[in-house]
């Protein structure tokens, strides 16, 4: 799938919703339900900077794919990582750089949540998309 089209899939879901509060809910769940990151990638050197809750990230290249492992402290920013994974991981480098990531805003995320978490989220995307440049530019250099 396109991450197009799995952004529409995540707004369709977070539709059925009537409020912010279940909308919260479904965000726990998921938080929940996201594996954890393997302990060897669980190291300071693999903190995301800039986040004020504990947030691991690591990332590697297969079959020109980037596959990314995060993980955190807080189940809400669990939630948030399992939506950015699902977006994102499986995809061509490119393809991530280039990514209008308007499911953020349509399921509405930037407005409901405090400074904190926002920053927390884009502090994620932002590594995703530094990620995945690297990535692009390895593959480029190696034709």
């Amino acid at each position: 799938m396109t991450i197009q089209e799995i952004q529409e899939e995540i707004i369709k879901e977070f539709k059925i919703f009537d409020n912010w509060m279940d909308k919260y809910n479904y965000l726990i769940k998921l938080g929940k339900d996201l594996p954890p990151i393997d302990s060897k990638h669980k190291t300071e050197d693999n903190l995301i900077k800039g986040c004020q809750v504990k947030t691991w990230f690591h990332s590697a290249l297969k079959d020109g794919k980037v596959f990314y492992d995060i993980d955190s402290r807080s189940v809400i920013i669990r939630g948030i990582i399992a939506l950015l994974i699902r977006v994102l991981s499986g995809q061509k480098p490119e393809d991530i750089k280039n990514a209008d990531l308007y499911f953020i805003d349509k399921i509405g995320l930037r407005e409901n949540f405090s400074p904190i978490r926002t920053n927390n989220l884009w502090e994620m995307v932002n590594q995703m998309e530094s990620d995945a440049i690297l990535y692009e530019t390895k593959m480029n250099t190696s034709k």
